[in-house]
């Protein structure tokens, strides 16, 4: 079990002491697994190439001047996440490339494409802002010098912390025909009804916020409550204005969280000052997005004691995947003898940029319990190796040209 062997040595790098890894996006241990990537490239005769924003594609030319088949995920963490969100998907890509290599040299696939393995920079945005990075700045969504500019909480920007870790490329990137990714399910369903391979259809929609509520310092043991404005009890009225849209709607309709917040000066006797959060909500259903988003616009306009701005509001659209690369991917698991199922993904991928520009193709395997973004985070290894089964075979049709052949 060659993947599963590489894999857990991969996982080494930014290991916690739990099982999971820390390594955001440009960090040293992120440095670490992408010159682990590199060397797998090379030793398996991969060409790696990486961009101005820390794009890595392992890539193999069949055809002189035929675009490419793209395969990946990414290898950056949350803080203290598990070890199979993303860094699966870049290694099983490898896997799937370099078998894609040995049948066209053993002359059992004709290629109509080339192919690279990919490994998308930052697509967490845990400590850059916006997420989906790497692959919004591939379909030209974000400008390539802007993102170089964004920095992290420290003032670090994404040059700089590139290039400390030797990934601020000047490669060109290769120009896609299709794209294909694999990656945990992060959710329950596939393990409860025993299914091996989930083929996404279309993506959850999605708003995402940077909200500050801004209060006025003073002292917490001498200030009067009625001349105090208080950023953090402003806030907290927020915070349960976003948990309490979901209640407004069936159960699982809508999901809403608060995943960052940052209070100033943080000092136990200063009434807060200013308070700053990120604010995601989410649903499978566009108008029930649209209807929580007004009501969140008017619990943030009935608060009085603070000022309140939205510095950023971003939405992600549901939009569906390209029939044609569900299609192929269900005669691929049907001939693998794979039990699938189709579903919608309600995290984003880099797949959900990628499939505005070229036919992609985005695959699930199972999550034990559905846990992600958590050290818990699992996938048993016989799913693992289906899903790199799986992938290979959906690739080599897209290489193939099957997607063309069908249209």
């Amino acid at each position: 079990m060659q993947f599963i062997d590489d894999f857990n040595a991969m996982s080494q790098f930014g290991a916690t002491a739990a099982g999971g890894v820390d390594r955001e996006a440009a960090t040293a241990d992120d440095g670490r697994t992408r010159r682990f990537l590199a060397d797998w490239f090379d030793r398996h005769g991969l060409t790696t190439i990486v961009d101005a924003v820390g794009n890595m594609y392992g890539t193999v030319e069949f055809v002189p001047g035929a675009p490419y088949v793209l395969v990946g995920s990414h290898l950056d963490s949350q803080p203290t996440a598990g070890k199979y969100d993303g860094a699966y998907g870049v290694l099983a890509a490898a896997h799937a490339v370099q078998a894609i290599k040995e049948k066209v040299a053993d002359g059992s696939l004709t290629p109509r494409f080339n192919v690279a393995a990919v490994n998308w920079f930052n697509e967490e945005g845990s400590r850059f802002s916006p997420s989906l990075m790497g692959s919004g700045v591939y379909i030209g969504k974000f400008d390539a010098e802007n993102i170089l500019k964004v920095t992290d909480r420290a003032g670090i920007s994404v040059r700089d912390a590139l290039s400390d870790i030797g990934f601020h490329g000047t490669g060109t990137q290769p120009e896609a025909v299709s794209y294909a990714e694999i990656h945990i399910e992060q959710g329950p369903i596939l393990e409860h009804e025993g299914t091996t391979i989930g083929i996404v259809t279309a993506n959850w929609a999605a708003r995402k916020y940077s909200i500050t509520v801004h209060g006025e310092q003073s002292h917490t043991g001498a200030t009067h409550m009625a001349l105090r404005h208080d950023a953090l009890v402003g806030a907290s009225k927020i915070v349960v204005a976003a948990r309490e849209l979901t209640k407004k709607f069936p159960d699982g309709l809508l999901l809403a969280s608060v995943g960052q917040f940052d209070v100033e000066p943080n000092s136990p006797i200063v009434v807060p000052s200013k308070v700053t959060m990120a604010i995601d909500i989410r649903s499978s259903d566009p108008e029930v997005l649209e209807q929580a988003h007004a009501m969140l616009l008017d619990a943030i306009a009935e608060e009085t004691e603070v000022q309140i701005s939205i510095d950023t509001s971003a939405l992600r659209p549901s939009t569906s995947y390209q029939t044609e690369g569900v299609e192929l991917a269900e005669k691929a698991a049907t001939d693998l003898g794979l039990s699938y199922r189709t579903m919608l993904t309600m995290a984003g991928h880099d797949s959900v940029n990628m499939k505005d520009i070229v036919p992609t193709v985005m695959l699930f395997v199972p999550s034990v319990d559905g846990i992600s973004h958590s050290e818990k985070e699992l996938t048993h290894d016989a799913d693992l190796l289906d899903g790199v089964t799986m992938l290979t075979e959906t690739v080599a049709r897209l290489v193939r040209g099957d997607l063309e052949t069908s249209s």
